[in-house]
């Protein structure tokens, strides 16, 4: 631990103490929270950014859509926009958020909403003609006015929560203990050979609850990278001297599979869910055309292009969430959760 985290730790245990309250003052009805007819599925970590919910949205979308009409509700985190608001044509990664904005590109026929107040972003949706069957909230596991039918957990195999403390010494949201609150937890982020017998390893030291699922899932690249006019396969990316611009929590995965593909890059790092401004735009595109060669690109997360799309001429490498083995039980466990509370409804 750094000699300014030491400093800081009195403030993390204070902190965990406040959580702990509020935590016990929702448990114990003093502080309301809602429950809703329709399901309401709630993707959160217990840390501050970097877990893979987007990915693990997306999975559930893919999941359900064919059976169920979706929405996806988030805060739109440093949206410029105010209150609750569903994306339509007009919208952009400003008006509703990056993450929101890529599910509404990337989806049809589901409903994108923004919220800061999920109580009242479902009940604006459950008013709409054509409401939703299903809720996704994104990022909410902290957010307990809202009592999720459903709760699932992400914590990245690198980065248990387990192994790591509260704000500000650490980058917990809350005491482990938060962590009884989901019925299922994903260790993100896994390495895609890893063990039965690792598997079960992580999973004691997490100690789940008699009532919790432990799954383990992996990051799958794409073949290709893209925009919107075409594809490029992955191994003539090789040929390419490639700038690499990344706003995200942990772009260390990307860089790490990149250069097991032998791909030659420089790399642009900046803080998650950054707002590029032109200063950003112009180092960007200088550093681009110094790079003599015919074939050279500026690559980028998904998430990244689309705050980027109408500023700079790059790519982006899509990623999706894969179960290394019991899938088909993950998906069971939510199928059953669906229509459980659809019947019930």
């Amino acid at each position: 631990m750094s000699k300014i985290r030491k400093i800081l730790y009195p403030l993390s245990v204070l902190y965990g103490e406040i959580t702990k309250i509020r935590n016990k003052m929702y448990d114990k009805g003093v502080l309301k929270s809602t429950q809703f007819e329709v399901p309401v599925i709630v993707v959160g970590n217990l840390s501050v950014g970097g877990t893979g919910k987007t990915p693990q949205i997306e999975y559930l979308i893919r999941l359900l859509k064919k059976d169920y009409k979706i929405a996806v509700l988030s805060r739109g985190y440093k949206r410029k926009s105010k209150g609750f608001l569903i994306a339509d044509v007009s919208s952009d990664a400003q008006q509703i958020g990056d993450e929101p904005f890529q599910y509404y590109q990337k989806f049809e026929n589901i409903i994108v909403a923004v919220d800061a107040d999920r109580v009242n972003g479902i009940n604006q949706l459950k008013g709409l003609e054509n409401s939703p069957e299903i809720i996704l909230l994104d990022d909410a596991f902290q957010h307990r006015k809202v009592d999720a039918g459903f709760n699932i957990l992400l914590t990245p195999y690198n980065d248990l929560y387990v192994d790591d403390t509260m704000l500000p010494t650490g980058n917990l949201r809350e005491r482990v203990e938060g962590a009884e609150r989901a019925q299922i937890i994903i260790v993100t982020k896994c390495p895609k050979e890893l063990s039965e017998e690792k598997q079960f390893e992580v999973a004691s030291k997490l100690n789940p609850t008699l009532y919790q699922t432990v799954f383990f899932s992996t990051i799958d690249y794409s073949t290709v990278v893209k925009d919107k006019k075409e594809e490029i396969s992955l191994e003539n990316l090789k040929e390419y001297q490639v700038v690499l611009v990344t706003g995200i929590a942990n772009p260390m995965p990307l860089k790490k599979y990149l250069e097991s593909k032998n791909i030659q890059f420089e790399h642009l790092k900046y803080p998650d869910h950054y707002e590029f401004s032109g200063k950003d735009i112009h180092k960007i595109k200088s550093i681009f055309d110094k790079i003599s060669s015919n074939k050279k690109m500026i690559l980028t997360t998904e998430k990244d292009f689309v705050r980027l799309d109408n500023l700079l001429n790059s790519k982006f490498l899509e990623i999706k969430t894969a179960f290394i083995n019991h899938g088909q039980d993950f998906d069971k466990k939510i199928i059953n959760y669906v229509e459980q509370s659809s019947r019930n409804s």
